[in-house]
């Protein structure tokens, strides 16, 4: 396998060999879970039909975010044999979703290793409308993953990310701007604002689906919560909640790694756009998509300098030490 993802480089014969040699074979991501069974995202579409669930609001909800990720640049969607859907699991109480430990999109594989929401011990969701709607998130996350810009490099034979969005990283392993501080309620990491806008975006496709289509709130407490993470409308209670689920051990840790997930990441992107973009987040998280997409920060720099003064973005983002004397950019 040679295909890149829409907005990939690679520099060096060896490195893509050994890029389409990973992209070829993703067993070693699904062996992460061994007590998953893994299917693509079109089989498991194709089988929840089958068996008479209405998969109508995943689909009108990607063509959403087709046309709205168009708008930034993005003319490819994440394939959706590219998607690994895990669900039959031989795990008592196993329990998947968006938060389920070590999933998400792989940049090396190009691959997206995702769960099915909620007991997982089966085929079918127990919840066919919020599993759905959770596998829309997920996705409609990781198709902006899959489409940014991305540049590796050939180290010693092998690919090395020297660019993500509009983070940076030197083939040493230096990294452009410095983790945010432990419990902080802001963000100066790039990497936090990148993942922030894109799930965002996510969630606002899922919201407007679950709109359109009437999906209502679950009115048990796991439920609820989990609708309100994936449509973004969390309450400072809700992430306050202790969740506990004495007959769940992994319903329990998944409310933690939701909670965990919107202090995190998700206020900490909105704390940033009403830091730097009072009464015009939209506007400045629309040009950061973009950016993102593109790889190019000119247009969100400008856009920033003129609002902050010059080289704002350097500014915020860049670790003190990523050009020091004798470093190349």
């Amino acid at each position: 396998m040679t295909e890149l993802a829409p907005n990939e480089s690679v520099t060096g014969a060896k490195a893509m060999a050994t890029l389409a040699a990973m992209r070829a074979d993703v067993s070693p991501l699904t062996a992460k879970h061994p007590a998953h069974v893994f299917r693509p995202l079109s089989e498991m579409l194709s089988r929840w039909a089958a068996a008479g669930i209405d998969t109508t609001p995943f689909h009108a909800g990607v063509e959403n975010a087709r046309r709205r990720y168009v708008g930034y640049g993005l003319a490819k969607m994440l394939p959706l044999d590219r998607v690994l859907v895990g669900c039959d699991s031989s795990r008592a109480g196993a329990f998947g979703g968006f938060h389920h430990p070590d999933q998400g999109y792989r940049h090396l594989q190009m691959v997206a290793v995702i769960t099915m929401y909620g007991p997982m011990e089966r085929q079918n969701p127990e919840n066919p409308a919020l599993a759905l709607l959770d596998l829309l998130r997920a996705y409609a996350h990781d198709c902006l993953h899959y489409g940014a810009r991305r540049r590796y490099v050939e180290v010693a034979g092998v690919p090395v990310r020297t660019q993500y969005g509009i983070n940076y990283r030197r083939a040493t392993g230096q990294s452009y701007s410095a983790a945010d501080r432990r419990g902080s309620h802001h963000t100066r990491n790039v990497g936090i604002v990148m993942e922030g806008a894109c799930d965002k975006e996510a969630r606002a496709v899922t919201r407007q689906t679950a709109e359109r289509f009437g999906v209502a709130e679950p009115s048990d407490a796991p439920g609820s919560l989990a609708f309100r993470d994936l449509t973004g409308t969390l309450t400072e209670d809700d992430i306050r909640r202790v969740v506990d689920v004495p007959e769940s051990e992994e319903q329990t840790r998944y409310g933690a790694a939701l909670s965990g997930y919107e202090k995190g990441v998700n206020r900490r992107y909105s704390h940033f756009l009403e830091e730097f973009a009072p009464g015009e987040g939209s506007e400045c998280h629309t040009r950061l998509l973009a950016a993102i997409i593109s790889g190019d920060v000119t247009s969100l720099g400008a856009w920033l300098d003129d609002r902050h003064g010059p080289g704002t973005f350097t500014g915020l983002f860049r670790t003190p030490g990523y050009f020091e004397p004798g470093l190349t950019a």
